[in-house]
């Protein structure tokens, strides 16, 4: 960050990668297909990215994909948060972190 100006440097934020947006994207459009997500916002901050997705633009977030660098070495940088707070998995794998989202697409067939 330049002190005399106060402007940020394009590193200074966290981003999903390509490869990151692609597997998260992959997931959120068979949802979309499957009826369940609508919508989706994305965060980039200092110390996380956030992709949240969303049932309808003016509700909460059903679910948060966040990336936290910080956590690399600790449980993981990935990590998928409910609406009520509650991570529902993290970990060092963005795709296996991910699953916990694709099982919500398994129904039982009437």
């Amino acid at each position: 960050m330049n002190a005399a100006f106060g402007t940020s440097q394009p590193n200074d934020r966290v981003a999903f990668d390509r490869s990151e947006l692609g597997l998260i994207l992959s997931v959120y459009g068979r949802m979309v297909a499957a009826g369940e997500w609508r919508d989706y916002g994305m965060s980039f901050l200092r110390e996380v990215a956030v992709f949240s997705v969303f049932r309808r633009a003016a509700e909460h977030p059903l679910y948060s994909i966040e990336k936290r660098p910080k956590m690399r070495n600790a449980q993981g940088q990935y990590s998928v948060i409910g609406m009520d707070g509650r991570i529902l998995k993290r970990g060092h794998d963005l795709a296996n972190v991910l699953r916990v989202l694709e099982k919500k697409l398994i129904r039982p067939v009437d």
